[in-house]
């Protein structure tokens, strides 16, 4: 039985952190872009692209703790948006969520071979594995190095999640299409990336909306409030039919609004709007710097690790 809680702990701790905490509504929030007049808001879209091209690759290349820094600072940013608190909230749960998961993802079916190339020398078991876990991948022990090494690795991953984000937040899909357009990426594909970068926020707000309507129909009703996050997972389960038939929907009328704009009518396009320089891109672009030359020392100085990674 305990094996079986820890099974399902990777995947059932990390959505009740989602549906709890953060919530259909909290994702539209975070997904959606609200205007402000803070540092990250001033920043070119080509800057905010590269910044987390670099965070990548600093966190994939690195030991841990220098994907922690990164996480951490990056954390911080948030508080400078608009309901700044708020939105840090969101993204630290989400942070929680992912670091939790992406831990227990790795950690059980981490080879023990693996774990001595990466720096441990020895072994502390805190679980036996019934023998039919190997047939999920699991190693026949659970160790206390497995689990900081999956804790090691998720890092990685939490320190490129919480900076997409900011992107998304603080930037507009115009921008974001005329970004491409300067990159000279073709313009269907620009296209394409401009609309999922509108429709994701739309999809949450679609599920929610569905949700609550179900709620208020009675489903879950009378039901002790523990159970309310598993509601909350059924219903938005339920809620991806209707969600997809909206959508659907609405690409008829989003084709017939480009046609009607003369969409793609010419082979470049103009724009009244052109993406400048500030002093602040200057500034990223010098953080940015420091970054990449943060990754080479490490390298240099025997902090630089990539897969396996390492236990240091």
């Amino acid at each position: 039985m305990v094996s079986w809680i820890l099974f399902f702990y990777g995947s059932v701790i990390p959505v009740i952190i989602v549906l709890a905490l953060i919530g259909i509504k909290g994702f539209v929030e975070i997904t959606r872009y609200e205007s402000g007049t803070t540092f990250f808001y001033k920043l070119n879209p080509i800057t905010k692209v590269v910044l987390g091209i670099v965070v990548m690759a600093v966190a994939s290349v690195t030991t841990w703790w220098i994907g922690a820094i990164l996480t951490a600072a990056m954390l911080l940013v948030y508080l400078t948006l608009n309901d700044g608190f708020r939105k840090f909230m969101y993204a630290f749960y989400l942070f929680l969520s992912t670091f939790l998961g992406g831990t227990w993802s790795i950690a059980p079916y981490t080879p023990y071979s693996v774990l001595q190339l990466a720096g441990f020398k020895q072994f502390n078991v805190i679980w036996v594995w019934p023998s039919y876990f190997t047939a999920f991948g699991y190693e026949p022990y659970l160790t206390v190095q497995q689990l900081i090494y999956g804790a090691q690795v998720a890092f990685r991953i939490t320190a490129v999640v919480v900076t997409s984000l900011l992107l998304v937040l603080t930037t507009t899909a115009s921008d974001i299409f005329r970004m491409f357009t300067k990159l000279k990426v073709p313009i269907a594909i620009t296209f394409a990336i401009t609309v999922a970068f509108t429709t994701v926020p739309k999809v949450f707000d679609l599920i929610d909306t569905s949700v609550k309507m179900q709620f208020l129909r009675g489903f879950g009703y009378g039901k002790t409030a523990i159970l309310r996050p598993f509601y909350l997972l059924v219903a938005a389960i339920l809620a991806i039919p209707p969600t997809i038939i909206y959508l659907a929907r609405n690409a008829r009328n989003l084709a017939i609004s480009v046609d009607t704009r003369g969409f793609r009518a010419y082979n470049s396009r103009t724009s009244l709007v052109e993406l400048t320089y500030s002093k602040y891109d200057y500034i990223m672009w010098g953080i940015i710097v420091m970054l990449i030359v943060l990754a080479i020392l490490a390298n240099i100085f025997g902090f630089g690790r990539t897969i396996p990674y390492t236990g240091l």
